[in-house]
């Protein structure tokens, strides 16, 4: 199978933080969730597919050896949930909610301007 983001597969991906990197698995994940709530599950699957193939870049990013029991339980819940029994029971909600906080985390990063300094600011002198 070829991949479905070949610039990500071409190194690209290592480059973004594990927020990103999560952040942008959920926005498929919410796409596959989506696809499926409209009863179409040939898009949701296909969407799924690209979910799983930027998880299998976050984990083979030799940034997150440390974190790969982790990573790997993400990918075998998700498989589950998609394609399996529902073992271990997860909702679309659970879904919606674990990966919307690394979305909003990175939003809220790219967002955030330090303050600046009373000797930056015009206007303001400092104290004496």
């Amino acid at each position: 199978m070829s991949p479905q983001h070949p610039e990500l597969a071409a190194g690209r991906w290592q480059s973004l933080s594990l927020l990103e990197q999560l952040a942008n698995v959920g926005s498929e994940i919410e796409r596959a969730l989506n696809w499926a709530s409209k009863n179409n599950p040939e898009y949701s699957r296909m969407a799924f597919e690209r979910g799983l193939e930027l998880l299998g870049l976050t984990i083979a990013d030799p940034k997150h050896r440390h974190r790969l029991k982790e990573l790997t339980r993400l990918r075998e819940v998700l498989l589950d949930y998609f394609v399996g029994e529902n073992q271990f029971g997860s909702a679309e909600s659970s879904w919606r909610s674990y990966f919307h906080a690394y979305g909003l985390a990175v939003a809220l990063g790219k967002t955030h301007q330090p303050l600046p300094t009373p000797l930056e600011t015009p206007g303001l002198l400092p104290l004496k």
